[in-house]
């Protein structure tokens, strides 16, 4: 079999048939038609027309002989109008209409759903397609989406011969499909449609149909920067090129019905972008007030071979009915060419349909050949009318074919000879189209040659204002909207200038109504006594551990009126069972969250997730795109376990605003720690992240450089207060960077981790590097300096205070990235008289922030041009699983820390 895999390639078929739910007649010749009605449902697609290639194996299973069932050609039979909503009494009127519903050009699986009542909805709805004819004007507008998408791949193709554009060509019946879903959002009054897709068609989608000026389209494919003078970034590939715009449609009785649609931002990465459109959705949904889902719909297109190979996608598909993360359904469309670059469907995947991915989440699959645009118009109407009722995901499999190969200057008979000697004999989607509703006088040459003329006049005019003479750039989305009022920043800003600090009096109240519940309401005993009562405790001598500054932070953006959402596994409790936003009536499993009780005009959304670290950091990567507004986070179970979102990170965290100036405030909190948990629970991996920092590392004497903006934030903070500024310093800049934050384990209990209230109060601010507390009154005795960042300094401390050594100083890096070089500066002046100077760390050579630090202070400061490395040594594993190794690790770093 050459195409899609067939589930029988013996062709035979179940024998078994399932009882139908329509059935309540006791007549035989009823069920007879009845179980033939269920054999079409449930088998009628395997020998569906539905590729245009004539490619697929299509199969006749036994489900649809009416011999099966004991009836004749011609029969007459009751009344089916119970069961299929059509008053046929001839078994060929029966068939008929079925071998129309489900054996032509398109066609359905239901089968698979578990509610009845869902499908009993699809298959009259589905059924009653084929009565559906479209009016004239709606075959025009069909014809005309068709045309401008082959028209501008022929001028594409014209003008830049060798250009990668990733063409539409074989399936330009996705723009048919894609104005039906904005035509339909219109009309059901949605707000926004919020769209993620690859490349394919992409351009054509961009230009053509959301609004993306052709001349700056073509300014940027003639090697120019889609950003006008003083913007800064790298920018991206023209595939990758976003837009919002508004749609707008003419509606019933001459009014006029409008969507926003926003294209978003994709990498190469192909699939990567569908939780990002998702919890993009799901912030609108929020701000318009309506988490249903009701005004504002995702729409994602797929590739066939992706989505059937990208684990991302069944991730993200797992989210669609969690109530963190459900956005009231998603239409999908897979822009079927059945290929993936030269790999065939045989060796792409395991079922027949690459639209399978969606069988276990009970989506509807509605498989449609791309040569019948008007079905395609009709199914994806009704894929915008289901999910509006049921407010669940849908599936449109459009199959058609690919005209070049994976980009227009790659050769695809290398490959597939016989694919492409078919698909070059072929007429084209759209002239085929175009032939059709002139045969039936909807629409005459003259007019298509007009159209066509005029389509093209418009893509000159504007290719002749992409040249260095007239063109002028299009006013930017840049900062826009919601966003107005932030700034792009160019320079590193000083913290000691930024008040992030809180009312006293207002900090202590959060910290007991985090804790405050209903007099009905039972916490754990346990619970009560060492998190609440403990909490309470301490903040009658005036201190604050880690969660409490946490809650305080969080309480404190709330009162101002910024939201916060928290998602991440185990989040409600927290992994070490520190947080608890969350908390448990012990008698009825009720959740209360307090600080969404204490009178704030922002809300705390706390997310605890499924087991995805993937599609959940993307998800809220774009929800984090939405708003300025709301205070982003995602926790990590262990920071071990951010390499299973590593494509997040390197595509959009540390890079988005860069290529795309879309500004992300997210917070990342990876624990991270080596305290004997072995290979998988002791790093987040650090010098992963700080390899990613866009900070100058070579020439660090110059001011001007170092003190440019950086992409993102890496902070390895060591004091509850410096946590707690951290994440106020997030919203109350005057703009948005994301803050990566290797959180603690054994300081969240430690005993001397916690901070006094007044290191958070009025005039307080994040600290980059914090001085040592024991030695600051006495500096001219110091002669060694030892550099560290993270928990590994009250180690130190403990191990210098035991060994009654008097001469070193321990200086921590809270921040690491961007480098706090004039802090330093200050703390190597500050010990003057000091020698000797040592980085520190628990981790080992090859990890850490040994490798980035080094640089710097060997070539910043004449001091440390020295400076010894005193850490573990290179490490394959990031770990070590064996204790007794652990402990003797540990023993050997703090005997070698005072000892150089």
């Amino acid at each position: 079999m050459i195409g899609l895999r067939s589930i029988s390639k013996n062709k035979q078929t179940i024998n078994s048939i399932s009882k139908s739910f329509y059935c309540t007649s006791s007549s035989s010749v009823k069920l007879s038609v009845t179980r033939l009605i269920d054999g079409y449902r449930s088998h009628g697609h395997l020998a569906a027309n539905i590729d245009p290639l004539a490619r697929m194996e299509r199969i006749r299973s036994q489900l649809l002989d009416i011999g099966r069932y004991n009836l004749v050609k011609g029969q007459n039979i009751p009344s089916t109008i119970d069961l299929i909503n059509q008053d046929l009494t001839n078994l060929d009127q029966v068939v008929n209409f079925l071998e129309n519903a489900y054996c032509n050009d398109v066609t359905a699986q239901f089968d698979h759903i578990e509610s009845i009542e869902e499908k009993a909805w699809l298959y009259e709805k589905f059924e009653q397609l084929q009565h559906q004819t479209p009016t004239k004007a709606e075959k025009i507008n069909i014809l005309k989406n068709l045309i401008k998408s082959e028209i501008f791949d022929q001028f594409m193709q014209k003008k830049f011969p060798t250009f990668k554009r990733y063409g539409l060509e074989g399936n330009e019946s996705m723009m048919v499909s894609c104005d039906s879903i904005f035509r339909e959002s219109a009309k059901n009054q949605l707000k926004n449609v919020v769209i993620g897709m690859p490349h394919r068609g992409r351009l054509n989608l961009l230009v053509q149909m959301c609004n993306y000026p052709a001349k700056d389209f073509f300014w940027k494919v003639k090697g120019n920067s889609e950003f006008s003078e003083g913007i800064l970034g790298v920018g991206d590939v023209t595939s990758h090129i976003a837009v919002s715009t508004d749609l707008q449609f003419d509606g019933e009785n001459n009014n006029k019905e409008s969507v926003h649609v926003s294209l978003i931002h994709n990498p190469s990465h192909l699939e990567a972008v569908d939780p990002v459109a998702a919890g993009k959705t799901r912030a609108k949904q929020f701000y318009e007030k309506n988490e249903g889902g009701a005004d504002s719909l995702c729409l994602m297109l797929h590739g066939d071979a992706a989505v059937a190979g990208q684990g991302v996608v069944t991730e993200t598909l797992q989210l669609s009915q969690l109530s963190g993360f459900n956005i009231g359904g998603c239409v999908h469309v897979i822009v079927n060419n059945q290929i993936g670059f030269t790999t065939t469907p045989s060796n792409g995947r395991s079922n027949r349909y690459s639209s399978d991915i969606g069988k276990f989440i009970g989506a509807p699959i509605i498989v449609v050949n791309s040569q019948s645009p008007e079905q395609v118009e009709k199914v994806s109407r009704l894929a915008v009318e289901y999910r509006q009722k049921f407010k669940k995901d849908i599936i449109i499999d459009l199959i058609g074919w690919r005209k070049f190969g994976h980009n227009e200057v790659d050769e695809p008979s290398f490959t597939q000879p016989t694919m492409y000697q078919n698909i070059r004999k072929r007429q084209s989607i759209p002239q085929k189209y175009a032939t059709q509703i002139i045969n039936e006088g909807i629409f005459t040459e003259q007019e298509l040659s007009e159209f066509t003329q005029q389509e093209q006049r418009l893509l000159e005019e504007q290719f002749q204002l992409a040249t260095p003479e007239n063109f002028k750039y299009s006013p930017m989305d840049h900062l826009q909207g919601k966003w107005s009022g932030l700034i792009q920043s160019k320079h590193i800003a000083d913290d000691s200038k930024l008040d992030t600090g809180y009312s006293l009096e207002q900090l202590e109240q959060i910290a007991n109504d985090s804790v405050k519940v209903p007099s009905d309401f039972q916490v754990h005993q346990r619970l009560l006594r060492s998190f609440a009562n403990a909490r309470l405790e301490k903040l009658k001598q005036n201190q604050a551990d880690w969660a409490t500054a946490e809650s305080m932070a969080v309480g404190s953006l709330m009162k101002q009126g910024y939201n916060v959402r928290i998602s991440g596994q185990d989040v409600g409790r927290g992994t070490f069972s520190q947080r608890h936003f969350n908390l448990t009536e012990q008698n009825s499993d009720r959740i209360y969250q307090p600080l969404n009780n204490m009178g704030a005009q922002g809300k705390l959304d706390v997310v605890n997730s499924n087991l995805s670290e993937f599609a959940v950091l993307c998800y809220e990567y774009g929800y984090s795109l939405e708003s300025p507004n709301t205070l982003p986070i995602w926790e990590a179970q262990f920071g071990d376990f951010i390499n299973g979102a590593q494509i997040a990170i390197d595509q959009f965290v540390t890079s988005g605003e860069s290529k795309w100036l879309r500004q992300s405030g997210i917070v990342i909190l990876l624990p991270h720690g080596f305290d004997g948990a072995g290979p998988e629970h002791s790093s987040c991996r650090i010098e992963r992240f700080l390899q990613l920092s866009d900070t100058e590392a070579v020439n660090v004497q110059n001011d001007q450089l170092i003190k440019q903006e950086t992409n993102f934030y890496f902070i390895n903070p060591s004091t509850p207060a410096n946590y707690f500024h951290a994440l106020r310093r997030q919203m109350m800049r005057n703009y948005r960077k994301p803050l990566i934050v290797a959180g603690p384990k054994v300081l969240l209990r430690h005993s001397n981790c916690f901070s006094n209230l007044n290191e958070m109060g009025p005039g307080t601010h994040f600290q980059p590097v914090l001085s040592d507390p024991d030695t600051i009154n006495d500096p001219a005795s110091i002669k060694r300096v030892i550099f560290c960042s993270g928990k590994v300094f009250y180690d130190l401390q403990d191990e210098r205070k035991a060994k009654n050594i008097n001469d070193v100083a321990i200086v921590r890096l809270e921040q690491i990235a961007p480098f706090p070089y004039e802090r330093i500066q200050e703390e190597i002046n500050r010990y003057s008289n000091a020698t000797k100077f040592a980085w520190v760390q628990e981790e080992q050579q090859n990890g850490g922030c040994w490798s980035f630090v080094e640089p710097r202070f060997k070539q910043r400061y004449p001091q440390t041009s020295q400076i010894k490395y005193i850490g573990r040594p290179p490490l394959a594993a990031s770990a070590t699983g064996i204790s007794s190794i652990h402990k003797k690790e540990v023993a050997q770093l703090l005997i070698d820390a005072f000892n150089f």
